[in-house]
């Protein structure tokens, strides 16, 4: 992916929350074993996401957590930039050059431009909501797959 395994582990746990969003609190323990996710790395992630007013927090034994606002109002580049920091100022070279510019380019720089706008702008018009429809059509379509003859006995994983 074009961001780190934490950005990643962040929008999964946004996910859970959005696919459950209205169900009440969850708890970080439940997302991370959902998603694989170490649980103790999840609740550090989860202390940046509610830091940067993603998501509330509650204390106690009724405690958990949820979205902090809909999910159609969080886009999946404020996740990214939450757990990743806001972009650079001066884009990096993707080759790892220290001099790497429209005028002194590296052999990938106008290709690299050109892919690096697409994500961000993907990720910046891409709602957490959005995305959550998206992975529940999903599961429709694998769970379709699965009840078809000729795929009995093929796993297909979650």
């Amino acid at each position: 992916m074009l961001y780190s395994k934490s950005a990643e582990y962040a929008i999964q746990a946004m996910l859970y929350l959005a696919e459950n969003e209205g169900k009440g609190l969850a708890m970080v323990s439940s997302i991370a074993e959902a998603y694989n996710i170490p649980k103790h790395f999840l609740a550090k992630l989860v202390q940046t996401l509610t830091r940067n007013h993603l998501i509330k927090s509650y204390r106690g034994r009724n405690g958990g957590i949820e979205l902090a606002r809909p999910s159609s109002k969080i886009a999946l580049l404020q996740i990214v930039n939450a757990i990743e920091g806001p972009p650079p100022e001066q884009e990096m070279c993707v080759i790892g050059l220290d001099v790497c510019s429209d005028t002194v380019a590296c052999p990938l720089h106008d290709q690299w431009q050109h892919i690096g706008s697409l994500v961000r702008d993907t990720l910046s018009h891409q709602s957490l909501a959005d995305l959550a429809e998206g992975m529940r059509q999903k599961r429709q379509e694998l769970a379709q797959l699965i009840r078809e003859p000729e795929l009995e006995g093929v796993l297909v994983p979650r």
